[in-house]
């Protein structure tokens, strides 16, 4: 009788591994699936705003390998970080920055091709107003201007004129260059175009004026910009500093500030802190941004 009973809990013992061990590879082979769905995905959504980004800025780098770099770095940085320091928490820190470094740097990029189209813009009118004024069509004086000029402003105005030579009609061109190069600058020089070919007038002289304008706002801007570059680096220093005193203390007195780190009221003062040095740089912004 007993052999049976321990024959019988052996066979249950048995049953109840293999059917764990079951649900253990389900389970395993699910999120297999799911994270393979999921990173199929994520390459597409990456790779389809890459391409169209890319585009945009007139880059022909390859988004898939974009792609694999990118989870390269997702996954090999935050590695050496944890082998290196063994802290989770700092880890984990350089992984959610990592996730964010691709947009920053398409965004910085993006900034650097409007500041260098804005910078270009006047002379480029200046020139298409030279050479309307010495008897050129207007294309003329765009072939003219992409030939004279260097990137980014020749390769948007290049692609304006390769869109009317394959039959796009001339205001859905300018309406293709506007939603590629958001910029007022531009949104005026478009509107004179357009109100040009629409009721006429003397385009040369409209251009020639819109680019004296230009670089009018351009000059109060750069004044505008350098009187209020100190009140900036004030804020970012005022914002750091604090920042960068409790960082040493943390290594000078890890005791005494370790209570900021592990007690209710040492998280309530660092959310103060926080909060404090948030809204002081926000406003010091808000001061020191004057728009023209």
């Amino acid at each position: 009788m007993a052999t049976i009973l321990n024959l019988a809990g052996d066979l249950l013992w048995l049953i109840t591994l293999i059917t764990a061990f079951g649900c253990a590879t389900l389970l395993m082979m699910a999120a297999m699936m799911r994270a393979q769905t999921y990173m199929t995905d994520y390459r597409e959504a990456f790779t389809e705003t890459a391409s169209s980004s890319l585009a945009d800025m007139f880059s022909f780098a390859d988004p898939v390998k974009l792609f694999y770099i990118n989870i390269a770095a997702v996954i090999a940085i935050p590695l050496l970080v944890l082998i290196m320091f063994g802290d989770w928490k700092l880890a984990f820190v350089v992984f959610i920055l990592i996730l964010f470094i691709p947009n920053i740097i398409y965004k910085t990029a993006r900034n650097r091709r409007f500041a260098k189209f804005e910078k270009q813009l006047p002379d480029g009118l200046a020139m298409i107003s030279g050479s309307m004024r010495a008897g050129a069509s207007l294309n003329i004086a765009l072939e003219s201007l992409v030939k004279e000029q260097q990137p980014p402003l020749a390769q948007e105005f290049q692609l304006f004129l390769r869109e009317q030579r394959i039959g796009v009609d001339f205001e859905d061109s300018l309406m293709h260059m506007e939603k590629r190069v958001p910029l007022a600058d531009l949104g005026m020089v478009i509107s004179a175009l357009r109100i040009s070919r629409e009721v006429g007038g003397n385009l040369a002289e409209v251009l020639e004026a819109l680019a004296d304008t230009l670089r009018r706002k351009h000059t109060m801007e750069g004044k505008i910009d350098s009187l209020t570059a100190q009140g900036k680096l004030q804020g970012i220093v005022m914002t750091g500093l604090p920042i960068l005193l409790g960082v040493l203390l943390n290594f000078l007195e890890p005791e005494a500030m370790a209570k900021l780190w592990t007690t209710p009221v040492g998280w309530v003062v660092l959310g103060v802190i926080i909060f404090m040095l948030g809204l002081g740089y926000f406003m010091i912004s808000k001061i020191t941004s004057i728009d023209v």
